[in-house]
């Protein structure tokens, strides 16, 4: 797997844009994105095994929930998995807590950016439970994959790229807000 502080691999994939359900038809809703798509902006790009599944739409509709928090951090949100844009479209308009999703799907159909990712799982053949902050630079500032069955934690992203943003010595449990370590004062006594 890619590690934290490499460059993000280039990608270009078709993706379902996050615009509100009621704003898109099948003649708009599909977007071209690659690497260099939100120049200037940190990235959280985070993966699911399947559309159509049980644990995927309760994370997916959680991070969108958090879109707002992510965009005032000046942070792109987007999700993939290694569908096509077609079930992708299907999925979001079946689903009802995706139908509003206000973050791009990513389709990895060819499994080309999973595969470089190193997060191709091996026996099922779909992307692994992974997510990924990126900085301004491109470069990997964390990763995580959890088992395909384990759902992560929106919130616990949000609390890292906070941390990361903050470019200081943030302490177990950190949250935005709380202070962070001077070396000069744990020096000092």
């Amino acid at each position: 797997m890619i590690s934290v502080g490499e460059k993000f691999p280039a990608f270009d994939l078709t993706a379902v844009d996050g615009k509100p359900f009621d704003e898109i038809n099948i003649d708009n809703v599909f977007i071209n994105l690659t690497n260099e798509s939100f120049p200037g902006k940190w990235q959280v790009i985070f993966f699911y095994p399947k559309d159509f599944t049980f644990v995927c739409p309760t994370e997916i509709a959680a991070f969108g929930d958090l879109n707002e928090d992510f965009e005032d951090r000046d942070t792109q949100l987007i999700t993939a998995s290694t569908d096509t844009e077609f079930t992708h479209w299907a999925w979001r308009k079946h689903q009802e807590e995706l139908r509003d999703l206000p973050i791009p799907m990513l389709a990895d159909v060819k499994r080309e950016l999973t595969s470089a990712l190193g997060i191709l799982d091996q026996n099922e053949g779909v992307a692994q439970r992974a997510v990924f902050i990126i900085d301004p630079d491109g470069i990997v500032r964390f990763s995580m994959v959890t088992d395909l069955n384990v759902g992560r934690n929106p919130k616990e992203v949000l609390r890292v790229l906070d941390a990361l943003q903050t470019d200081e010595l943030c302490p177990c449990n950190w949250s935005k807000g709380d202070e962070t370590i001077d070396l000069n004062q744990a020096t000092a006594s």
